[in-house]
């Protein structure tokens, strides 16, 4: 390829490389909600956004996928800013090699490859091994908190220079009015061993007859129809189908109707790189419980006063999670704390503005990298 006539117009073109089926109705997840949303915001800010979908079973793709990403990559003028979805990007080290010397890129890592629960040792490590080199071919990597973007550095070996940051925003809310202010529990996570719904069903069992709660599981089937199955199985032989709902995949107007009845919003994960869910829920005034992984704490934050809005608990120690949520029912005054601190925390909350503000630098900084085929 040859060098753009018009260079200053090449300047302000991003070239951005997203899974394939993105937009889809069984695909609202955060990831690809934060692609979007970057992809819709950043022409605001001067950037004019070029959308390349790359299908394929990521992040280990077929021959046909592995090699239409690079016909892609090798259509796309010397010197192109390019922004590619983690995800897509590392797996796949021998496609972006190639094209590292003539292409300003910058991978956006929503989760660490090999961090995905429920992995083949073996396998885990190959992705391991592909995203080291992935990132350390690149000229630019994007986490999304300052936790992730640590364990990137001292995990990968990567300069401190090399890593940014752009935490996802939030969209302002109005304040959910839930229903007794303890009972309506909500889970907003996709079907898949690493959310750990099994163990919040676990919990739950235990509280079974002392409480008068319900929880929506909200979140489709995502790519383990196994585990989902698995796991409305399990809930189906608890005699709790009833009181354990599966909601499916829901966006837009119908998410905001389960957060707007929600009175604690649970996530039980095992690996979260921030945690999109909680601070939806704290936009709306909805205290949350969860496991204290990766940049959990970093999202749940604290209010002004200095207190959590939530309940955070340790990775690992099942028990801890029932003791709990046994605390927030049995509780009325932590319930009341909780719920003025995710009230004061709402107000705090950062914009996706500041998302796109953030990842805009690193685009401007790869813009402005001297430049030489």
């Amino acid at each position: 390829m040859t060098r753009p006539d018009d260079a200053a117009e090449r300047a302000r073109v991003v070239h951005v490389v997203l899974p394939g089926g993105i937009t889809g109705p069984t695909a609202p997840s955060g990831g690809n909600t934060y692609d979007l949303r970057v992809c819709r915001d950043l022409p605001d800010l001067g950037w004019r956004v070029r959308r390349l979908a790359a299908p394929g079973t990521w992040p280990r793709p077929d021959r046909a996928a592995t090699a239409g990403l690079a016909r892609r990559l090798a259509e796309l003028p010397d010197g192109a800013v390019v922004l590619l979805d983690g995800l897509v990007a590392c797996g796949v080290p021998d496609v972006l090699a190639p094209e590292a010397a003539r292409l300003r890129t910058a991978v956006l890592v929503h989760l660490p490859l090999a961090d995905e629960t429920g992995l083949a040792p073996g396998v885990a490590a190959d992705l391991d091994a592909r995203e080291r080199r992935a990132l350390h071919t690149v000229r630019a990597v994007v986490a999304t908190s300052e936790w992730a973007a640590g364990r990137i550095r001292a995990h990968h070996g990567l300069a401190a220079s090399r890593v940014a940051v752009a935490r996802p925003g939030v969209d302002a809310a109005p304040q959910a009015t839930g229903t007794d202010g303890a009972g309506r529990l909500l889970c907003v996570a996709a079907l898949t061993p690493r959310k750990g719904h099994h163990r919040l069903v676990d919990a739950l069992l235990t509280l079974a007859g002392d409480f008068p709660w319900t929880c929506d599981l909200v979140g489709g089937a995502g790519r383990d129809a196994r585990y989902a199955d698995e796991l409305r199985q399990k809930v189906r032989k608890s005699g709790l189908g009833g009181r354990i709902r599966f909601a499916g995949p829901r966006a837009a107007t119908e998410l905001d109707a389960y957060y707007a009845a929600a009175d604690l919003l649970v996530l039980t994960s095992y690996a979260e790189t921030y945690g999109m869910v909680l601070t939806e829920a704290l936009a709306r005034g909805i205290p949350v419980l969860a496991t204290a992984v990766g940049g959990v704490p970093e999202a749940v934050g604290t209010a002004p006063d200095g207190s959590v809005p939530g309940l955070l608990v340790p990775d690992g120690e099942p028990a801890a999670l029932g003791a709990a949520l046994r605390a927030w029912f049995d509780d009325a005054g932590l319930r009341r704390r909780l719920t003025i601190s995710a009230r004061g925390r709402r107000a705090m909350l950062e914009g996706w503005e500041m998302t796109s503000h953030g990842l805009a630098e690193v685009l401007e900084r790869l813009r402005d990298e001297p430049w030489s085929r």
